[in-house]
């Protein structure tokens, strides 16, 4: 069985893989406080839980990391907690040309995810964007012929969210969902409207200005915790899959 581990700036999402089948994933709080023990220890409990013979189960261990001083400390996770060598993802290294100006400049979650939406869902002849929505939206785009081109970079919802509330005095912490109108007749509606139709049109207009410049009929992905948000809102991804950045790590792991 196999560890895949994303770790993100908000959160460390790790999971396991049962040959191709992802059979458990938990999430921690990205905190660069926390040691290899207190990581270590959380982690071992919630697989012992989940897998019969626990840590023995697991035969390999692959970690994608935007944060560089929590990469060595889920290393040391898993050599002493589950008893394997992590491959730790170097995106210059994954099995797609990166036609980027610093191809090392590129987070590595941003080229796992379109590596994984490649493999599972492209169109012959079509090229592919990926939206992840995550501490940061990211736009990636993959040509027709598989290659990965770049995108574009903005903050995300919760960002946005969180300035709002920490910046005024008296507007409070809402909810993020979607209003029945966009016209609020009270603070807390107004807030989720300004957040969620204002979030949305931000999709929509940088997804329109990559579909002019990569032409064609580019396949639309979705993926990050709050994608089903804005699919609920509006349908713009062909495809939503909440669980792509690990089982883009474990499609590298399966090819090195």
């Amino acid at each position: 069985m196999l560890l895949a581990i994303d770790i993100g700036n908000t959160n460390v999402v790790a999971g396991i893989f049962r040959a191709k089948a992802l059979v458990a994933n938990w999430r921690f709080t990205t905190d660069n406080r926390r040691t290899d023990d207190e990581y270590g220890l959380e982690l071992t409990g919630l697989i012992n839980a989940t897998l019969p013979a626990g840590n023995r189960e697991i035969t390999g261990a692959i970690i994608a990391s935007v944060v560089p001083s929590l990469t060595d400390v889920w290393v040391q996770v898993c050599r002493k907690y589950v008893k394997n060598k992590a491959l730790v993802v170097d995106p210059r290294k994954v099995p797609m040309p990166i036609l980027y100006d610093v191809p090392g400049e590129v987070g590595t979650d941003r080229i796992v995810n379109a590596l994984a939406s490649w493999e599972l869902y492209r169109e012959k002849g079509e090229p592919m964007i990926v939206v992840d929505f995550g501490t940061a939206t990211t736009f990636d785009v993959v040509s027709r012929n598989g290659e990965y081109l770049g995108g574009a970079i903005a903050p995300g919802i919760g960002i946005s969210c969180e300035a709002l509330f920490r910046r005024t005095a008296k507007l409070p912490k809402v909810e993020l969902v979607k209003p029945d109108k966009c016209l609020g007749k009270n603070t807390v509606h107004s807030m989720q409207a300004g957040l969620v139709f204002g979030f949305l049109g931000q999709v929509k207009e940088i997804l329109k200005q990559l579909k002019k410049e990569t032409r064609g009929k580019p396949v639309i992905v979705g993926t990050g915790g709050l994608v089903n948000l804005i699919q609920n809102a509006e349908k713009i991804f062909d495809k939503v899959n909440q669980d792509l950045t690990l089982i883009g790590l474990r499609m590298i792991y399966d090819k090195k």
